[in-house]
């Protein structure tokens, strides 16, 4: 069973259960699950299709728009094609194209990437720090008001998901930022000079990041 729509065919796959109601269901596949009782008919299913065929419309709609969505997305300040292959065993970026396993785990994949971009530019911009700090330990995770956060207890120095959209250089400077702040836990005129000493064009930078 088909249902045409702007002249394609998506599959209508019928699950027939105990539940009480029926439900209609546009999938990342793009099929149209109708899950219903198993004693509805088939006629009754086409009946229920046509009375419901402007909302599967809209279904099948948003989830183009999504899939659509996901083709292009920015990475390191690049726009990249987002390519979902079944073989692929890690999140890899190459010639302007991001595989990945599955599509529908693009933020753990994402995340994956950044954390091991992520780790290795912190070493090195850990390496070259002349002052007596602790290695710390690197955590991603989404934050909708900062780009990074130092914690002395715990060691760590959280980077914000969001940064790997952007070019690596915003990476570095947050790095250097979060970094300072295990020498001067505040925004002095000690820190900033701190910052400056290795990311000589923060002020650029920041300016860049707030516009």
């Amino acid at each position: 069973m088909y249902l045409e729509f702007n002249n394609n065919k998506y599959e209508i796959v019928i699950e027939r259960k105990n539940n009480k109601n029926t439900y209609i269901r546009v999938k990342e596949d793009l099929k149209i699950y109708i899950t219903t009782n198993r004693f509805v008919s088939d006629k009754q299913i086409q009946q229920l299709i046509i009375k419901n065929k402007e909302v599967i419309r809209k279904m099948i709609n948003k989830r183009l728009k999504k899939e659509e969505d996901n083709k292009k997305f920015m990475i390191l300040g690049k726009e990249v094609n987002i390519i979902a292959m079944s073989s692929q065993k890690e999140p890899e970026l190459y010639n302007d194209k991001f595989y990945i396993k599955n599509i529908s785990n693009l933020d753990k994949y994402l995340k994956e990437y950044a954390y091991n971009l992520f780790k290795e530019r912190l070493d090195n911009i850990y390496k070259e720090f002349k002052e007596r700090i602790p290695s710390p330990e690197l955590k991603i995770r989404k934050m909708t008001s900062r780009w990074g956060v130092c914690n002395k207890k715990s060691n760590t120095v959280t980077l914000n998901l969001e940064l790997i959209k952007k070019d690596i250089k915003y990476a570095d400077y947050v790095i250097v930022h979060e970094l300072c702040h295990f020498v001067y836990f505040n925004h002095s005129k000690d820190f900033w000079k701190l910052v400056s000493k290795y990311y000589p064009n923060y002020k650029e930078i920041r300016k860049e990041m707030r516009d």
